[in-house]
């Protein structure tokens, strides 16, 4: 196997912002694996554990360097590497490039190579955290240029909850005339009471479902806020591996998973695995992804109830190419492989 990398800069045409911070773009790491005729490729955005794109690269170089005599396959090589520190973040990009060069030698796409229909759930697009005059601006042209059938809005404003539902109203004014979905993600912004309040207002006012309510530290409280909860219950930071599930799996409806919070497809099959037999939910999200990392978790989209993969609709320009995004849906190609491709 022979291995390249390419750091790509990435620019968000809206910068994003959650309750931890804003972010209006990002360097990521692309990565090609060649094995005879068959080429891979896959796509890191910097996290946990690797922050930068060149770390991520260090990461990745050192421990193929103690695999150089191997042909690794995803499920061989994403526990070995998990064994070996690399970051989960950095190993998304491998083990989606080992995938794609499957799908790609055997003549399949990848959702067939892994058993899987086409078909998917609309995705939603996100609206961050911004004041209302803004939001005014924001969402109509968000919404008129996607043609998004859901809106993901973000929460858990440090300036607290009267910003958070004055927020909400102008989404839900302004998104009105669209007849949209809404859903809620407040990355951990809230306290248990901040929380046991919003969610019954967010009920009355047309929300499907609250995603991370609170911060991680504070799963021990999900318990009393499950007992009495106005809607359902998403975790996304609280889950990274599928060894997490069971722990949350009494005092929640889903599981939020990320290729690159657990390290690609190879976990993200295990948890979805997981869920189900817990009886709960499933939804996929992205971080600051092209349509590279997209396609790889498009390919997964008949596994999910809920899908958040839209990161490549706020890039400018996107440096790859591969996804159609057809009535809210992001389709994958009917090509061997993911389908995406860098162009830039």
């Amino acid at each position: 196997m022979q291995w390249t990398y390419r750091q790509v800069e990435l620019k968000k045409q809206y910068p994003l912002r959650i309750s931890r911070g804003v972010s209006a773009g990002s360097t990521n790491l692309f990565v090609t694996v060649e094995a005879g005729s068959g080429v891979g490729i896959g796509e890191a955005a910097p996290g946990a554990g690797a922050a930068t794109a060149a770390a991520c690269d260090d990461q990745i170089r050192a421990f193929i360097e103690t695999q150089q005599d191997k042909d690794l396959s995803p499920f061989g090589a994403w526990r070995d590497a998990r064994a070996a520190g690399v970051a989960p973040c950095a190993w998304a990009a491998v083990d989606t490039a080992l995938w794609d060069l499957l799908a790609k030698r055997s003549g399949q796409p990848l959702f067939q190579l892994l058993g899987l229909p086409s078909r998917a759930v609309p995705t939603s697009v996100t609206i961050g955290i911004e004041p209302p005059e803004v939001v005014r601006e924001r969402v109509p042209e968000i919404l008129s240029r996607t043609g998004a059938r859901c809106l993901k809005i973000k929460l858990g404003n440090p300036d607290g909850i009267d910003a958070d539902q004055a927020m909400y109203f102008e989404v839900r004014e302004s998104a009105r005339q669209f007849g949209v979905a809404l859903r809620v993600d407040a990355n951990g912004g809230w306290t248990l009471s901040g929380a046991t309040t919003m969610m019954p207002w967010l009920r009355d006012r047309g929300c499907d479902y609250v995603e991370q309510p609170l911060n991680p530290e504070s799963d021990d409280q999900l318990p009393a806020l499950f007992a009495d909860r106005a809607l359902p219950i998403f975790i996304d930071e609280s889950c990274r591996f599928s060894t997490d599930v069971a722990r949350l799996a009494s005092c929640i409806d889903g599981v939020n998973l990320k290729l690159m919070k657990c390290g690609g497809i190879t976990e993200a099959l295990r948890i979805v695995a997981t869920a189900r037999a817990h009886g709960l939910q499933t939804m996929i999200g992205c971080m600051g992804e092209s349509s590279v990392a997209i396609a790889a978790g498009a390919s997964l989209g008949a596994l999910f109830d809920h899908i958040d993969l839209d990161s490549h609709l706020n890039l400018a320009p996107d440096p790859a190419v591969g996804l159609e995004f057809v009535e809210g849906i992001v389709c994958v190609s009917q090509m061997p492989g993911h389908g995406a491709q860098l162009i830039c």
